[in-house]
């Protein structure tokens, strides 16, 4: 009998080997191999961010809530205004698509974005994670994303504050050479106006955002965190 069981596991683990084979890259290296790849410090993203990023990705993605889970775009708002501190990240291919300049609320801040709300009229910026939905034309801003906040408390009136991701001339390294800084937004996170068509064309239609900053409220009570 024992000789039997031995035979059968000796047969048996070949195809356990085969299906850890298959599983992705990330679920068997782990996410803090693919920081290094990416040479994320180098660019300014710490890892204990991108480790938080991964985390509420993951559980998205798990309860089915992205449509496309290759793409994870992450606003690291602990930066100064002046870093490039949005990073789009190609999971799939293990590649940075974009690393760029990002504004945030005329409330929230001025070089560093330090005050956060979900509340209309704030012109403040709100933290979470979103997922990315169609690209509209706004009136005054021209080609803009929705973004659907999916954190209560924290951005689900993302939709009702028309916070969007669009191009503005303020989020470009000519405004900061003569300001000393980004220029700010109601709300929104805004980009270089030439670089908001190839992102949105990238990050459009379910994929996860991430908009973090160091506050130990929303760390301590973010539901896709804990």
């Amino acid at each position: 009998m024992k000789k039997h069981f031995l035979y059968f596991l000796f047969l048996l683990i070949p195809v356990i080997n085969k299906a850890d084979s298959e599983k992705p890259i990330s679920a068997i290296e782990g996410m803090s191999s693919l920081y290094t790849v990416l040479n994320l410090s180098e660019k300014g993203l710490s890892n204990e961010v991108f480790q938080l990023a991964i985390k509420g990705y993951r559980k998205l993605e798990t309860i089915g809530k992205l449509q496309n889970a290759d793409i994870l775009t992450i606003v690291d708002f602990s930066q100064s205004s002046k870093n490039k501190r949005l990073y789009v990240i190609d999971l799939k291919n293990k590649k940075i698509l974009f690393n760029t300049y990002v504004a945030h609320g005329r409330n929230t801040g001025d070089e560093y974005a330090k005050y956060f709300s979900n509340k209309a009229g704030s012109c403040k910026s709100s933290l979470g994670f979103y997922i990315t939905k169609n690209h509209i034309l706004g009136k005054n801003v021209g080609l803009s994303l929705i973004i659907e906040g999916v954190e209560k408390g924290f951005n689900d009136n993302a939709l009702k504050r028309e916070i969007i991701m669009h191009g503005a001339a303020y989020a470009t390294e000519r405004f900061i050479k003569k300001t000393g800084r980004l220029g700010r937004s109601f709300g929104c996170p805004s980009l270089p106006p030439d670089l908001i068509k190839p992102v949105i064309k990238i990050i459009e239609q379910g994929t996860c955002l991430f908009i973090y900053h160091p506050d130990d409220y929303y760390i301590r009570h973010s539901s896709l965190l804990n």
